[in-house]
């Protein structure tokens, strides 16, 4: 096959005296332009040292020229490769973009995507900083849908066997460029479907690190309004054409792989996302032959691969489902399940001592009677540790009781289990609810702050253990200020959380921050029963700048901080001090409107001083 080289990369422009690319992004291109412009934008503005390879794949609408004039007037940075006539799939354009590529890194973009500003230069440095051979940027989707379960928080060394990362198989990462030689990594071709999934699997199973940046937007997933891309496509998840797909990556993790927990981990991936999905709504759309070879194919992905290790770790449908591979009018009743409704509503939310009292309503839409239900509270950052608490039924009415005091520290999202005929469903609790259901204060239980909330975005009830999300409420206030020896500004102060004096235990420090330049200075605090305080912070010794005082307390998650309130009448009058001809002056102010202690503190010489004064 001949190639035409439009143009040659050279070092980018935001490259010093160093020669060394630090990325290549490999973009395949056919028909896409209407996106591309965006696309190319979006790695060019990118500030690290790059490249970028765009593999022209026989584009007939316009693209191929657009490609042109990028490589005219960024003739330093784009390479354009063509291949006259097109192929199938993006497999060959993307190996011979890796065939180009000269970077430390490869980057993967598709032409209807596009780039967070920040987000090659933020996974280079994670990679950089770690000896990353993978690193996984936050994705973003755009009218598709995105995978979460990975990007719940950044990571320097995610394990493979430990972690979600495994979830995510497309391409859309940065790889160590020394990582796909090595091995010859490349992606499947004449593959409409899966050919990244290949390329990713051996990339996992040879990487020594694995990070990720979830605290980003890196990767926008963009769908097309017209379906034209190839996973829009109806047929792009044809079931039978998946599970003939999927038999060589979990054949080809294998052979790296052997048995034990980290195999049975990454299986289990396939089987909940790859295989059986199959078995889903898909299966309700066939008809009945076509539902037979579907379960024929399962189960002979089953007889091979499934072992006690894997059902272990699926879920209830899917541990039916492994079980019923030879009943398919059972396999259509367990796929009706699965794409039910759960209709619940919160229709009370109250506290009774330490127990928030949830009570609702909850059934699964087209089944009248169920066979239990229980309320599930989920930690946010660490799905595998919930709680399970029954419900108490009365007429379709459900009530459990939660006793904060049993939570950890954390975010953790209520959920409404019902199960039935042994498959249990689950639903967030708390965006359908009564009118007269508004949220409960906060309250200190056992020295924790317990925050009920409603979710920003769903509306969605969880219940946040020390405050890691939600605002803590609570006041800190000055009761007596004079000044005392050693330029300190003695305080008397008292603060509540949550309408109630926290223990002395909690009550930490003083916080003076720099208005300007963010600085902090802390002072010791004595906490005194009831919720009072007392400090001699030594004001006079601050930096000039003007300073912002918070009290900081421990109420079970991270430190909490409250503005001093105070008014004129208690704060000390101004005071200065003079020191080896240097005078320095400290005016503490309550701040207007609010009422907020600050410090305004000033050095002068005596000569600056006489020259102020002639003035």
């Amino acid at each position: 096959m001949t190639l035409e080289v439009a143009a040659m990369v050279a070092m980018s422009a935001t490259g010093s005296g160093d020669d060394a690319v630090d990325v290549s992004v490999v973009i395949p291109v056919h028909n896409c332009r209407a996106y591309l412009d965006r696309c190319l934008t979006s790695a060019l503005v990118q500030r690290v040292k790059k490249e970028i390879v765009v593999v022209d794949d026989g584009s007939t609408d316009g693209s191929a020229e657009l490609l042109d004039l990028y490589a005219e007037y960024h003739g330093d940075t784009v390479k354009v490769v063509r291949i006259p006539g097109g192929s199938t799939g993006a497999g060959r354009p993307r190996n011979l973009g890796i065939e180009h590529a000269t970077g430390r890194y490869v980057f993967f973009c598709d032409a209807d995507d596009y780039l967070g500003p920040e987000a090659l230069e933020r996974m280079v440095a994670m990679a950089d900083r770690n000896g990353s051979d993978i690193v996984l940027g936050k994705v973003v989707g755009h009218g598709r849908r995105a995978p979460q379960s990975m990007f719940q928080r950044s990571a320097d060394r995610a394990d493979l066997g430990d972690s979600t990362v495994y979830n995510s198989l497309s391409c859309f990462k940065l790889f160590r460029r020394e990582l796909i030689e090595r091995h010859r990594l490349r992606f499947g071709e004449g593959m409409l479907i899966g050919e990244d999934i290949l390329f990713t699997v051996h990339a996992y199973c040879h990487a020594r690190v694995i990070s990720v940046v979830a605290d980003y937007d890196c990767y926008h997933l963009v769908s097309r309004p017209d379906g034209s891309s190839i996973m829009q496509q109806p047929g792009s998840r044809d079931p039978l054409g998946w599970l003939t797909m999927i038999r060589e990556p979990i054949r080809l993790m294998a052979r790296h792989v052997g048995p034990g927990p980290l195999r049975d981990h990454l299986l289990r991936r396939h089987f909940r996302l790859d295989v059986f999905a199959q078995l889903g709504p898909v299966f309700l759309e066939s008809d009945d032959v076509r539902r037979k070879d579907i379960a024929r194919e399962v189960a002979a992905l089953c007889d091979e691969w499934y072992t006690p290790g894997v059902h272990e770790r699926l879920g209830t449908i899917d541990r039916q489902r492994a079980t019923a591979l030879d009943d398919v009018d059972r396999l259509v009743r367990l796929a009706r399940i699965e794409s039910a409704t759960i209709r619940r509503r919160l229709t009370g939310l109250r506290w009774e001592g330490d127990c928030l009292v949830v009570s609702g309503a909850a059934r699964l839409a087209g089944h009248p009677r169920d066979d239990g239900l229980a309320v599930v509270l989920r930690a946010r950052h660490d799905p595998a540790r919930e709680l399970v608490l029954p419900a108490e039924r009365k007429g379709g009415e459900f009530t459990a009781r939660i006793d904060v005091g049993a939570l950890d520290s954390g975010v953790w999202d209520l959920k409404v289990a019902v199960e039935i005929e042994g498959v249990v469903r689950l639903g967030r609790l708390g965006a359908e609810r009564d009118s007269g259901v508004g949220r409960p204060q906060p309250r200190l239980v056992g020295g924790v702050v317990a925050v009920p909330y409603f979710t920003r975005d769903n509306g969605n009830l969880s219940i946040d253990m020390g405050g890691h999300v939600a605002a803590v409420p609570g006041a800190a206030r000055l009761v007596r200020t004079r000044w005392s020896l050693g330029q300190r500004l003695l305080v008397d102060g008292e603060v509540s959380v949550a309408g109630t004096a926290p223990a002395a235990s909690a009550i930490r420090r003083i916080v003076w921050r720099e208005r300007a330049t963010g600085h902090e200075r802390t002072d010791r605090v004595v906490a005194l029963p009831g919720g009072g305080f007392v400090a001699r912070p030594a004001v006079g010794r601050l930096a000039p700048g003007t300073w912002d005082a918070y009290l900081e307390l421990e109420l079970g998650g991270p430190p909490a901080r409250f503005r001093i309130e105070t008014d004129e009448d208690t704060v000390a009058a101004p005071r200065g001090w003079w020191a080896v001809a240097l005078l320095r002056t400290v005016r503490p102010y309550a701040t207007p409107g609010k009422g907020r202690l600050s410090a305004v503190v000033r050095r002068l010489t005596a000569q600056r001083l006489i020259k102020r004064i002639i003035r």
